[in-house]
Formats: C-alpha cells, sequence, structure tokens
C-alpha cells in the first residue's frame, strides 16, 4: 500500500509509538493495487470541534475508511473511556475512539460533498494495538476495532476486506464519485510537499501545498509505468519527482534519480536522504546496472536518441516495457544545455501517461508576468499572491557581475541573508563560485533546476536568440521571493524590442 507521506516520514513526525506501527504494516499490506493510506490528516469543517484530525484515511478496494488509533491501555468503566499514557498514568478521554472516528469520518464527507465530488462508500474503524478485549461491544461491528491479536500484515488485510464489506451501497440515481477524484483530491488537500527552506513567511507557505496538477500525478503514478510530466520553471517538478521516488522506494523497488543539470544532486540527495534511492548525473551513469523504477529530471536536455538509448540501458525492462517518470519543461531550457530532438520526444510520448503542471508555485506574479511579456514562455499562473514588485536596477555603465555584487551586499545590509542570494551571469556558463559575503554567482547551465530567494540577473545576453532567451528565461525564473534584473542603456533598448515582438506574435 502507498503512504501519504512515505514511512521515513511518518516514522519522523508521528508523536505515537502505534501510529508508526500501523504505518509500517500499512506498507506491507497488498491486495489492491490502488490503495494508499494517509497519515494524520487535518480535518476542518468537524461538526463539533474547529478541527478534527484522522489518524488514517484509508482508500481501500473503493472504499474510504478512516482510522483512529490509541497505544496504551485502553478501557471503558461505566461508560467512560479511560487511556494511559506512556508514564502509566490513566487519564479519561473526552469522548469514546469509535465516536472520534466517526466524527472524522463525517467531517470528511462534508468536505468532499462541499467540493461536489458526489456520494462514496466510507466506514470508521478504531486500532488499539496495545490492547486486546475491546473488539466485542454492541456499538460496532468486531472488524472494526483491530487490536493487538491483528497486528501483522495479514490481519490488518483481512481487517480492511470486512470492513468495507460492510460498506454502504448508492441508492438510486445517486450521482457516485469517481476513486480517481477522491484520490487526487486527498493528495492535493493533505499532501504537502518538502520545502526546501520554510522560514520566510507568506511566499514560502503557499509554495509548499501539493497543487491539484501536483496531486493529479501522485494519484496516477501507481496505475500507470510510464509518465511524462510537463511543466514550466517553478510548476514544482522536482518536488513533485522527489515525492514519487519515495513512494516507489517504500514499495520496494529499486529506485534511480538522474538528470543532465550539475547542480541538481545537491538538492536531491537532500530531498531523498534516508532513503533508499540512488541520485546519479546523467553523464555518470554506466548502464552496469538497472532500476525497476527510473526518475529523469529536466529529461528536456537529453531528448535526443543517443541519451534515450542510453537511457533505455538503465531502466528494467528498457525504455519500451520499464517503470519511468520522464519531467520536463516545455519551454526549451535544452537550449542552455542540452538539446531537444522533436521526433525523439514524439516518440516518448506514445509510450506515456501525460500530466501536466499548470501552477507556478515558485515565483511571484510581477516574476511570472515579465517571463511572459518578454519570452512568451508559459510558466504556469501565477499560485502565489505574496511577494515584492520586479526590481529594474539601471547600471550607468556595464551591467556585469561587479554592479550586481553591490546590489546583492546592498541586500544584505538591509537583512537579507547572504546564502539566500543569487547572482546569475546570464551570459556566462561558468560553475558558481561565492563572494567574500557568501553570496553565490553562478550561471544558467548551473543554475537550472534550482531555485533561490532573491535573484540578481545581470549581462543579458547581447542577442535574444534561442540560446540567449533560453538563458534569460532560466535566469529570470529562479527566484522565489525578488527578482532585481541589471539593465544597462543598450539592455533596455533590446528588452524593448523582445518584448515588441512577443507582443506582435501574440
Amino acid at each position: 500500500m502507498i503512504l501519504s507521506p512515505d514511512l521515513k516520514s511518518i516514522l519522523q513526525v508521528a508523536e505515537s509509538d502505534a501510529e508508526k506501527t500501523v504505518a509500517r504494516l500499512l506498507l506491507e499490506v497488498t491486495g489492491d493495487p490502488n490503495a494508499v493510506a494517509f497519515h494524520s490528516v487535518k480535518l476542518r469543517s468537524h461538526r463539533h470541534k474547529q478541527q478534527a484530525e484522522a489518524d488514517f484515511i484509508v482508500l481501500w478496494k473503493g472504499v474510504v475508511v478512516v482510522f483512529e488509533v490509541k497505544g496504551g491501555g485502553i478501557r471503558c468503566l461505566e461508560g467512560r473511556w479511560w487511556t494511559k499514557n506512556r508514564r502509566q498514568e490513566w487519564f479519561q478521554l473526552k469522548e469514546p475512539p469509535m465516536d472520534q472516528a466517526n466524527g472524522a469520518k463525517m467531517a470528511l464527507r462534508d468536505i468532499l460533498k462541499a467540493d461536489g465530488l458526489g456520494w462514496y462508500p466510507d466506514q470508521h474503524a478504531v486500532i488499539t494495538p496495545d490492547t486486546d478485549d475491546l473488539n466485542r461491544a454492541i456499538g460496532w461491528y468486531p472488524s472494526h476495532w483491530l487490536a493487538s491479536s491483528d497486528m501483522t500484515v495479514e490481519g490488518v488485510a483481512g481487517a480492511l476486506d470486512e470492513i468495507v464489506r460492510r460498506a454502504p451501497t448508492p441508492s438510486h440515481g445517486t450521482k457516485v464519485a469517481r476513486l480517481a477524484d477522491i484520490r487526487t483530491r486527498l493528495y492535493g488537500e493533505f499532501t504537502r510537499l518538502p520545502a526546501i527552506d520554510a522560514q520566510r513567511g507568506a511566499v514560502l507557505e503557499e509554495q509548499n501545498r501539493a497543487t491539484a496538477g501536483q496531486a493529479k500525478y501522485l494519484e496516477g503514478l501507481a496505475r500507470s509505468p510510464r509518465v511524462l510530466v510537463l511543466g514550466g520553471a517553478g510548476t514544482g517538478k522536482s518536488l513533485a519527482l522527489a515525492e514519487g521516488a519515495k513512494q516507489e522506494a517504500d514499495q520496494g523497488r529499486s529506485v534511480l534519480i538522474t538528470f543532465g543539470s550539475p547542480g541538481l544532486i545537491r538538492f536531491f540527495k537532500t530531498l531523498v536522504a534516508g532513503r533508499a534511492i540512488d541520485v546519479i548525473p546523467f553523464a555518470e551513469l554506466s548502464g552496469e546496472r538497472t532500476y525497476e523504477a527510473v526518475f529523469v529530471d529536466e529529461a528536456q536536455d537529453l531528448m535526443t536518441a543517443e541519451d534515450m538509448d542510453k537511457l533505455d540501458t538503465v531502466i528494467d525492462g528498457g525504455r519500451a516495457n520499464g517503470r519511468w517518470r520522464m519531467f520536463l519543461d516545455p519551454n526549451n531550457q535544452a537550449r542552455v544545455d542540452g538539446a531537444f530532438d522533436e521526433d525523439i520526444f514524439a516518440l516518448i510520448l506514445e509510450d506515456a501517461v501525460e500530466f501536466e503542471l499548470p501552477m507556478n508555485v515558485r515565483n511571484t506574479k510581477p516574476i511570472v508576468h515579465v517571463v511572459q511579456s518578454y519570452l512568451g514562455a508559459d510558466v504556469g499562473d501565477p499560485g502565489i499572491v505574496h511577494g515584492e514588485p520586479l526590481h529594474w536596477a539601471d547600471a550607468t555603465g556595464v551591467a556585469d557581475v561587479a554592479t550586481a555584487v553591490k546590489i546583492a551586499d546592498q541586500l544584505v545590509a538591509d537583512g537579507s541573508r547572504p546564502s539566500s542570494i543569487w547572482i546569475i551571469d546570464a551570459s556566462s556558463s561558468a560553475a558558481p563560485v561565492s563572494t567574500k559575503r557568501g553570496v553565490m554567482i553562478t550561471s544558467p547551465k548551473h543554475a537550472k533546476g534550482l531555485e533561490a530567494d532573491r535573484v540578481v540577473v545581470c549581462n543579458l545576453p547581447e542577442v535574444f536568440d534561442h540560446g540567449g532567451s533560453a538563458a534569460f528565461y532560466v535566469a529570470a525564473t529562479r527566484a522565489r521571493v525578488g527578482l532585481h534584473i541589471l539593465v544597462s542603456a543598450a539592455d533596455r533598448k533590446r528588452l524593448q524590442e523582445l518584448l515588441q515582438n512577443n507582443m506582435g506574435a501574440l
């Protein structure tokens, strides 16, 4: 069964040993290829509370099952429920565990009904891994209270089968929700993609939610062996990739993440740290080992017959029959570093299920606007409503790195952390270096796929041909909070011509 989040994340955040036990068991449960379990789901619109929490929501054989998990000792005396904490102290529960499970189930039902998903079968149940004498009562079916004797993979699977067997059926004429829509809605509402650095307020908080496109991709992963994900810069491709890789590793598959851009190795190793996932740059693949699930980021860099043949050697079953997910930017960043063959891309499309990520979750609205206006590039609808206006900085002479360093130094003086600022030399392909203050100076080639809070772009291309436009595109779409574009008088003239040409082409 797929877990959301993955098992390692649950083990890191769950305070309850009982929930950890249940998560480990659910991961091993088989019998439904579409099964997924969501852990620690916060539910608004609870009928009796401002917010409720479902310990687990399990989608099993078309039925939504809401579980309440209680660890330690638990007992009922004269109609009152008591539980024992880790210090072996008894205290009274505010409501019976089965009522808690039912309340969460009803809250979820209200949420999905309000979203127009229609009727779906649901059930609620309780798990007490440390107790084995409370599964017989008039208030629930024995199958709906899992105790210590049920804490095996077979026991949990059998209980799930019995629980869903008792699920209601729709009455005649009822609008029934599609299971795929329920899964997608749960992923979008409750899956939170990892934040690279979540310490700077509202902008990054908005960037930390799974969008509808990302949720649809995550929902479809288990059912689709070959997936192609299209999205402009900032639409969350790399974070969605990492979450998908964790799911595959949780299912026991050997997993590879590969990419052409040299700056991505540290990024992905951080996101999947502690998982059995290999992170290897494409240039270093030897073909000596194959993987059961292969994830390719920035695949537009590798869209050639030669590179696809090389990729074929690392996929178990080959590219035509194996399991892979490719992520690429249709705005053709490949002109910065790599090659893109339209005919090869068409062949890849024939073998894959296609997903699009239409929402930009990195760039603020002013940044999205300038990229679309000057380059005509589709970087998605702006999902970030907070943020700063675009900063145009006029250079008295040449708009070079030295002048950009002065802007970065002023940002530091104004309170920005040096490590949160990048200077991108749009005419360079050099590897990153740091200033004395700790501000990174880099190039579009090495910035691809990565991001920073504040970016100062300098040395704009002298010609906005395919290569020059691609370099400007990459440089301008790295910023999460503030974008500063350093321009000379000649730069302004070329940008004005670029804007007029793009507006005339629309």
